[in-house]
């Protein structure tokens, strides 16, 4: 594996699925595959679980890890090509990753989308400049429109909790918020769900459609109970408007999952990719009830980053 930004950079979504719980069982089974080499963590946003996972993923490999809090412990970033930098812009992203190439041998990055212009989220203009420029493998620690290594988690998860020989259904649901989220796990989920071999649906209100890029021809329908029916497993996340970008059109139906819309399923194990905005976006009874397996999801973003990780390192050895 050359880089990690999408489900296409993976030859075999299986073989890694299968590698990542070898890997669960055993994690440091190759503690020394990293070593002499070092990866560079940037974080252009706040972290928690994709911080923790991807550091302790690298260090079960041997893997010298750096990590910046770009947003707050690095000069002011500009991004656009051509600026005049009088501003308060200090160090261009170009010569910032320059650097990077100097110092890590694997950059992984993780960037929001701005929600401000839909060209430039949909466009990775963050993202882009890594790929641009790095000179070395780039891995997505989340970006503008895509969230990989918690898609690879999901999987990872799904697989775990089947256990019918049946194709298990697979729904992901639009939940409330306060406020505009972005699409990226929305749309790295419906990405992924549609290489597994799964029984796929979206589900959400009038007016929160995602990319169709994204979505291709997965079943989307604007009445959540009748997309719930025998689910087997829910995904719940919020998202804005992507038509009328960033937008949040009124609701007046309650999209909360609960116990009582759990009823409808086939005993549906509930997922999330956290943090959550407990009884807005899902209920204390879902989250903490025997449904839920949002923790044993969030344990396994450490064993999906240590597999693609681990990826890269083949590819880097080789050399």
């Amino acid at each position: 594996m050359k880089k990690f930004t999408t489900v296409n950079d993976i030859k075999n979504l299986q073989e890694i699925i299968k590698k990542a719980l070898r890997i669960k069982e055993n994690p440091l089974s190759e503690s020394s595959k990293g070593k002499g080499k070092t990866i560079g963590l940037v974080f252009l946003n706040s972290s928690l679980r994709t911080r923790l996972s991807s550091q302790i993923a690298a260090q079960n490999l041997g893997l010298n890890v750096l990590t910046l809090n770009a947003a707050q412990e690095a000069w002011n970033l500009e991004f656009a090509d051509g600026a005049v930098m009088n501003g308060d812009t200090v160090e261009h992203i170009k010569d910032a990753i320059e650097v990077l190439n100097q110092y890590c041998d694997i950059i992984a990055v993780r960037c929001f989308a701005g929600m401000k212009s839909k060209e430039e989220d949909v466009n990775e203009s963050i993202l882009s400049q890594f790929e641009q420029h790095a000179k070395v493998p780039v891995i997505s620690l989340e970006s503008a429109t895509r969230h990989p290594l918690q898609s690879l988690a999901d999987c990872i998860t799904i697989t775990e909790n089947c256990h019918e020989e049946r194709k298990p259904k697979v729904v992901l649901t639009w939940a409330p918020h306060i406020k505009p989220i972005a699409h990226a796990v929305g749309n790295s989920f419906a990405e992924w769900m549609q290489e597994m071999d799964v029984d796929f649906v979206i589900t959400n209100p009038e007016g929160y459609d995602l990319d169709k890029n994204f979505t291709k021809d997965v079943k989307v329908i604007h009445n959540q109970d009748e997309a719930l029916k025998d689910a087997d497993f829910i995904y719940v996340k919020n998202w804005s408007s992507f038509d009328d970008y960033a937008a949040m059109p009124e609701v007046k139906e309650n999209w909360m999952l609960t116990n009582e819309k759990l009823e409808n399923t086939n005993q549906a194990k509930v997922m999330h990719c956290l943090p959550v905005r407990r009884n807005v976006e899902l209920s204390d009874e879902v989250m903490d009830g025997e449904n839920s397996i949002i923790y044993q999801q969030a344990k396994n973003r450490i064993f999906s980053a240590q597999a693609v990780f681990s990826e890269i390192l083949d590819e880097l050895n080789s050399k």
